[in-house]
């Protein structure tokens, strides 16, 4: 017989709303208790597929915040794969280090947790006599600036070795380093198959040995877009491995980009965006789709876009909802007005001065010292954490002063520009 499993990692249960743009308290509702949902299909999925063990590489709580109530539903979850013969083996990541949760819990008798320099575990033998051999270290802090992998015993002998490792590896974006190594220190350790965790986004790092990282299964704020999985992996008699993607999460956060340049009036951009939100809803499979909308191109909307926020979200919202499952979580205004030498109607005043403000007065020297020094002063009342990820170096300083300045300069002008020019809806 075959060895199966499902390996999933970085379920964040409970884990707080990272966005402040989720102010509809039924979507806000929906992302809180997306991660349980998440956790019920994994234990789904591992019941339908009949597997052998569910590998958790880590984080599987959410800090500090984590409650008793988490506790007991994890609980009743892992019990469910108890009741049908199905092991858990699971290691604790920076996240869980941090729960009261984790020093506090009594799993049941299916579930084994790892600690540091632990012994390989037996989880089945195959066909052929082989034994297939768990490996796992868990990091009672949530820091690890060193390897961990010196922990990890050697392979067992004439077996399949799995090793279960929360590593950020060589470093991601977005990711705090974490028990760093590399792909090929874990290929020459000798093990058949990494389950990995804490990276969010799925990859996988080598075939020979199989090296997985597999994602987290659910998605908690637009930096973490696009469909949500764990690994189905099958271990053959012939000690072959094959692996598959299986879809959990049950919302998916998406960017969408509409052009609005041939628009001209309210109602052909309520039609325009109404077709892209309808295609793109009925190409996803998710059970909730929520939207960061970009609203880009060139067109005489542009003002009017800028000047009545409100309303054109309440618009857009509106026809979001006749689409079953689909939310919008935040519109980004990024359309410019029509360049005044292309206006069939002649010079715009607000347009003319629009061009001069980002030709001349943006550019200048001492507009951008002004608005530096004001940013400067921003930030100095932010967190340090907050501070650094705003601009945390020149560059993104710089990026960040562009980017409000052109905002702030297109807002005003939008107030200036009144109603003029714009076709009644």
């Amino acid at each position: 017989m075959p060895f199966r499993f499902v390996h999933t990692a970085d379920l964040h249960l409970d884990s707080p709303l990272r966005s402040l743009a989720l102010k509809n308290p039924e979507l806000a509702e929906l992302v809180r208790g997306a991660t349980r949902t998440a956790l019920a299909r994994i234990v789904d999925l591992c019941l339908e597929e009949g597997v052998d063990a569910l590998l958790i590489a880590g984080d599987l709580y959410d800090g500090s915040q984590t409650s008793m109530n988490t506790a007991l539903y994890l609980s009743s979850e892992l019990r469910r794969l108890e009741a049908a013969g199905i092991n858990v083996f699971l290691i604790r990541g920076n996240h869980d280090s941090q729960s009261a949760m984790t020093r506090e819990l009594t799993f049941p008798a299916n579930v084994h947790v790892f600690a540091g320099r632990a012994k390989p575990v037996l989880a089945k033998s195959l066909s052929d006599g082989r034994g297939v051999h768990i490996h796992g270290i868990s990091f009672a802090n949530p820091h690890a600036p060193d390897s961990l992998l010196p922990s990890f015993q050697p392979p067992v002998a004439d077996a399949v070795n799995i090793g279960m490792l929360h590593t950020s590896l060589a470093g991601t974006p977005g990711h705090d380093p974490y028990a760093p190594t590399s792909v090929a220190e874990l290929a020459r350790h000798g093990f058949d198959y990494w389950a990995l965790g804490h990276v969010h986004m799925r990859q996988v790092h080598a075939e020979a040995p199989l090296i997985v990282m597999p994602g987290m299964p659910q998605g908690r704020d637009i930096n973490e877009a696009g469909p949500k999985t764990v690994t189905l992996v099958t271990i053959g008699d012939d000690g072959r491995f094959e692996h598959r993607e299986r879809d959990i999460g049950q919302a998916v956060f998406e960017r969408l980009s509409i052009d609005l340049s041939a628009v001209q009036d309210w109602r052909q951009m309520l039609e325009t965006v109404g077709e892209a939100l309808s295609s793109l809803r009925h190409r996803s499979l998710a059970d909730h789709l929520i939207l960061r909308i970009s609203l880009t191109g060139s067109t005489p909307l542009a003002w009017k876009l800028r000047r009545d926020p409100d309303l054109l979200s309440a618009e857009l919202s509106n026809l979001a909802a006749g689409l079953s499952g689909c939310w919008i979580e935040k519109i980004d205004i990024e359309c410019r007005g029509v360049d005044p030498g292309t206006s069939l109607s002649g010079p715009d005043p607000v347009e003319e001065l629009a061009g001069l403000i980002r030709s001349d007065v943006l550019p200048s020297h001492g507009f951008r010292r002004e608005v530096s020094a004001m940013l400067d002063e921003l930030l100095q009342q932010l967190p340090r954490e907050l501070r650094d990820s705003l601009a945390g170096d020149e560059e993104t300083a710089a990026v960040l002063t562009d980017t409000i300045a052109l905002a702030g300069s297109d807002d005003v002008l939008a107030h200036l520009h009144g109603g003029a020019g714009e076709t009644d809806r």
